[in-house]
């Protein structure tokens, strides 16, 4: 499993936490490994890599979830009644910082409780720009050669540890010399280019950027095959998993396998994984 890097996000369209936040709130799977990728059961990639709701408004992707829905339905029977049960995709996004911000976020946010996670990321920028607004994320964040030039006191006062701190200072290197793109120049990269670029910087991994793509650039077609909870939700649809049983490695599928299956569910993979999420969430609270 592979998911130490930032964690999960919550799909289902609220920005909440862990496990259901495995989608969109869940969509920062804790599976960090490279820094980074490593995911435990109540760990969720969107919850925490977003930002909470009193932080920024959402919007919606740049796609129809309603259209990719519809579409996955009349191409896999399995997960038509899948998503006839979740009912519709409320995948939400945040607003778009650029690539380094929500980098950065992602990096903090690894391995950490949601609200410690926070305090570190809001001292953090607040440590730039200090003010006597303690409790409330003020000022502009920090640009990539102020990152750079910061001593290294300031990150660790912050709450950094020592390789989180590393971390961010090779991405603001990167997103000095390109290797990290501008969000105009995101949005015209490919998927593909952009887990390239980006898996460059240390403590980041293809998980990390794949959460990246989907619930941050709003990408249709990312299927994260090493996600926990993907894996998870793909058991219960598609294997013998019974929302009561206890999970053994042996319960989980291969990545090839779900490559397999993904092909029918192109090019809406990202909506497929939405749903895969939640069908993992809704395991998770099943009296057992």
């Amino acid at each position: 499993m592979h998911q130490k890097e930032g964690l999960p996000y919550t799909p289902t369209g609220r920005v909440e936490t862990p496990l259901r936040i495995c989608l969109i709130n869940r969509t920062t799977a804790v599976r960090y490994g490279d820094l980074q990728n490593r995911r435990t059961a109540g760990d969720d990639p969107y919850h925490r890599s977003m930002p909470s709701a009193a932080q920024a408004r959402t919007r919606r992707p740049p796609y129809s979830p309603e259209q990719a829905a519809a579409e996955l339905s009349a191409a896999d029977p399995k997960l038509a009644r899948l998503i006839a049960r979740i009912g519709p995709c409320t995948l939400r996004l945040p607003p778009s910082p650029s690539p380094f911000e929500a980098l950065v976020r992602s990096v903090i946010y690894q391995q950490l409780h949601g609200k410690a996670a926070a305090a570190i990321h809001a001292r953090m920028i607040q440590s730039f720009s200090p003010s006597p607004e303690a409790n409330a994320l003020v000022g502009p964040h920090p640009t990539p050669q102020q990152m750079l030039d910061c001593p290294n006191e300031q990150l660790r006062s912050a709450g950094l540890s020592a390789n989180k701190a590393l971390a961010l200072r090779d991405l603001a290197a990167k997103a000095l010399d390109g290797t990290v793109p501008s969000l105009r120049r995101a949005r015209q990269m490919s998927d593909d280019d952009l887990i390239t670029h980006l898996t460059q910087v240390r403590g980041i991994g293809k998980w990390t950027v794949e959460m990246f793509l989907i619930f941050w650039l709003g990408r249709p077609d990312i299927l994260p095959v090493d996600d926990y909870g993907v894996r998870k939700g793909f058991a219960l649809t598609f294997g013998k998993l019974k929302p009561e049983d206890k999970v053994t490695p042996a319960d989980l599928p291969k990545p090839d396998a779900m490559l397999r299956r993904g092909r029918r569910w192109q090019p809406w993979r990202s909506v497929a994984s939405w749903y895969l999420w939640r069908a993992a969430d809704l395991a998770a609270v099943t009296p057992k």
